[in-house]
């Protein structure tokens, strides 16, 4: 695990942005096609908007939510609609949007048919994740009845998944398709979660899902 300290959240923005872009650059030039998982939400949404002008060739990157809230795409709570409209934006208009949201199907029919559609693309080359609170990433909850089988090494890539307290069923990329990302960057903001994170360290992966998937990361921090 790398640990990048920056001064502050603007510098933060700017390299993980040139690192992002850096990473999708290597990884055209080795593959046809390039899978880039990243989550929804507002945090990233200013590395999104550097990144958006990046000079790549987009129409060669399949962009997938790192998880899913199980809602229709055009829902504001749905992650695929909110990279769409954060990130599919300027040049990076021409990357082609996965969502994993299937209609008129459940989280737990849907993944069967998810996961075939992924294979071909699988693994993903450069991943972007968060943490919360509560030390989750994705969809990975601590509390999940799921969690222990989507952080085991032979877990799919994608799992129906419930966490405690939400309203939404999701389905969420798991540990072992997020550890095998060829680049994997962790973004965290503020000194509370910093301090989330430092704990999270320490504690087992069923109670931090974070520490699941850290061993080969970047991790980018800015108070």
């Amino acid at each position: 695990m790398d640990f990048i300290d920056y001064a502050d959240p603007d510098m933060l923005t700017l390299s993980l942005a040139r690192e992002l872009s850096r990473d999708l650059r290597d990884a055209l030039g080795r593959k046809d096609r390039v899978l880039f998982a990243v989550p929804g939400g507002t945090s990233p949404g200013p590395v999104f908007d550097l990144l958006a002008a990046s000079d790549l060739d987009w129409d060669r990157v399949d962009v997938i939510p790192g998880d899913e809230r199980w809602v229709p795409i055009d829902h504001p709570r749905s992650n695929a609609g909110q990279i769409r409209a954060h990130m599919l934006q300027d040049l990076a208009a021409k990357a082609h949007l996965l969502p994993l949201y299937r209609d008129a199907m459940t989280p737990e029919d849907a993944v069967e048919r998810i996961n075939a559609d992924l294979a071909p693309l699988l693994p993903v080359d450069v991943a972007l994740v968060g943490m919360g609170a509560d030390m989750h990433t994705a969809s990975l909850f601590p509390g999940s009845p799921q969690l222990k089988r989507a952080l085991a090494d032979d877990a799919p890539a994608v799992m129906a998944i419930t966490a405690p307290g939400a309203d939404e069923p999701r389905v969420t990329l798991t540990a072992p398709a997020l550890k095998a990302a060829y680049a994997l960057h962790v973004l965290i903001i503020g000194d509370e979660k910093q301090a989330v994170f430092n704990r999270a360290l320490k504690l087992p992966d069923m109670q931090a899902p974070i520490a699941a998937i850290i061993g080969q990361a970047r991790v980018h921090w800015a108070p």
